[in-house]
């Protein structure tokens, strides 16, 4: 049998790190996609699996990723509802990022026949988006004429 490692190489964490946003004078859209977030029903004490998407504007801070990959680790073992969950990871994003603007997306695996989606945001205070810019759309090019 192998021997655990006395510092392991990774472990969960709730510490979210950040770092500067390397263009903080434009919008610019950051997407996580988590796809593979466990914790367990908090009555039940059955698994839970949820697909998160985090679309993020970020100010002067963004989200490093191995630390966002351990804070999701960190509700392996946790009971939690979906809906308090997923504002939780908000609550706690924006608590150390302060984005312009975020968006959690969760899509809960189906239970009992039934498939919950839980979206919550935050807009910070003043902030106003850009319009939205349509352009139009163009069929794939094979670099083939023909």
């Amino acid at each position: 049998m192998r021997e655990v490692p006395k510092n392991p190489p990774s472990k969960p964490s709730k510490d979210i790190l950040v770092f500067p946003n390397p263009n903080p004078e434009r919008d610019y859209v950051i997407q996580f996609q988590v796809p593979e977030f466990t914790c367990h029903c908090p009555l039940t004490g059955q698994p839970d699996f949820a697909h998160f998407t985090i679309d993020m504007i970020a100010d002067e801070l963004c989200v490093e990723l191995k630390s966002l990959k351990m804070y999701f680790w960190s509700y392996r073992n946790e009971g939690a509802f979906h809906e308090k969950v997923t504002n939780k990871i908000l609550d706690d994003i924006v608590a150390v990022t302060d984005p312009r603007f975020i968006r959690i997306t969760a899509k809960w695996y189906v239970r009992g026949g039934i498939y919950t989606n839980v979206v919550a945001e935050h807009r910070k205070p003043g902030w106003t988006p850009a319009p939205r810019v349509d352009l139009p759309g163009h069929g794939f090019e094979s670099g083939m004429l023909g």
